[in-house]
């Protein structure tokens, strides 16, 4: 009699592509809205596979948070060309997230329903979320080589604002207005830069 040999799972793989499963729905149904039990049935698995990778709900968002910023920072790196000088390496920030402005608002708008549902978060889930800003905001620094981080703070800020100015009342028939703020950002960056030397 031949028997199949198991299967052999990569854990950390499966767990990347439950996490990934889980933007879609959570995107769907919203954060509030989704149980375990629903997430599980939305990701085709048991609950009880569920719970080996996952603690909880909040656990699950905490884990795709990190995700999607390792996944943000390797595609803009991926994509991003060798320029030189400050204008134009902002400029590629731009490009990219202007490029992926829906993508963005629909994290927003999940970061949002977390808050709102958790009122505020555990000062664990807090401290872990800073330590995402503040991994993005190195990154931020390393690549436009600016010299401290106040300004990679307020491009993460003014992108966020952006964001959210999408979600209340722009449409991607305005890309010339994102296309201006983009442009008047990097002026006032550049201008800072100067009078800062």
């Amino acid at each position: 009699m031949f028997l199949a040999m198991p299967k052999v799972v990569d854990r950390e793989q499966y767990r990347k592509e439950l996490l990934n499963g889980c933007v879609e729905l959570f995107a769907q149904k919203g954060y509030g809205s989704s149980t375990m039990r629903q997430i599980a049935e939305g990701l085709g698995v048991s609950t009880g596979t569920l719970y080996h990778y996952f603690k909880s709900k909040e656990d699950i968002f905490m884990q795709l948070v990190q995700e999607l910023c390792e996944q943000d920072i390797s595609r803009f790196f991926a994509q991003a060309s060798e320029v030189e000088g400050l204008e134009a390496r902002l400029q590629a920030v731009m490009d990219f997230v202007l490029k992926n402005l829906q993508y963005y608002q629909q994290q927003m708008l999940l970061w949002v329903d977390f808050f709102q549902q958790t009122r505020i978060g555990s000062d664990e889930e807090l401290q872990f979320l800073r330590q995402i800003w503040n991994g993005t905001r190195d990154a931020t620094v390393d690549y436009l080589q600016l010299p401290d981080t106040k300004l990679a703070d307020f491009l993460m800020i003014f992108i966020d604002g952006l964001i959210i100015q999408c979600i209340y009342n722009r449409s991607a028939e305005d890309a010339d207005w994102y296309h201006s703020q983009s442009q008047l950002m990097i002026q006032m960056v550049l201008n800072h830069e100067q009078f800062s030397s």
